[in-house]
């Protein structure tokens, strides 16, 4: 019996979480509006804190089946790819001052947050799980 390692179960909790947060999310906001003078309108809060939008729901659950689908064979490089991703978006969103990313994402600091701990969570996941590369040859 093999254990999962790091990579494993950050891609399955962390997919799951986003799928149905993404669809939660569309009982909250399902407009797919570009918003006007940088500030989306027809937006909420999920749960009363994070912003939302159609364009968030549907990168949760784009997101989140991508980690899903690479939770057996490639969990190592999407932990770390998807940590990157979700570092860089937390970074680029407490420096955007509209709080929309791309004139398309609501982003609030709440979300900066949850990105950030994200992004260190998938990091940390992919550097503690062992590489699936070939192994060298012993001498």
């Amino acid at each position: 019996m093999s254990t999962s390692s790091p990579a494993q179960l950050y891609c399955t909790l962390i997919g799951a979480v986003l799928v149905i947060a993404g669809i939660i999310g569309f009982f909250y906001s399902a407009i797919f509006d570009t918003g006007t003078s940088g500030v989306l309108a027809n937006t909420d809060d999920l749960f009363g804190v994070l912003g939302v939008n159609g364009w968030h729901n549907v990168l949760h659950i784009l997101i989140g089946l991508l980690l899903l689908a690479c939770a057996g064979t490639a969990a190592r490089s999407a932990a770390l790819g998807v940590g990157l991703l979700y570092l860089v978006l937390s970074i680029w969103g407490f420096i955007e001052s509209d709080n929309v990313i791309l004139g398309l994402v609501p982003v609030n600091d709440e979300d900066n947050v949850l990105h950030l701990i994200l992004g260190l969570l998938g990091l940390a996941a992919g550097a503690a799980s062992p590489s699936t590369g070939p192994k060298p040859k012993a001498a």
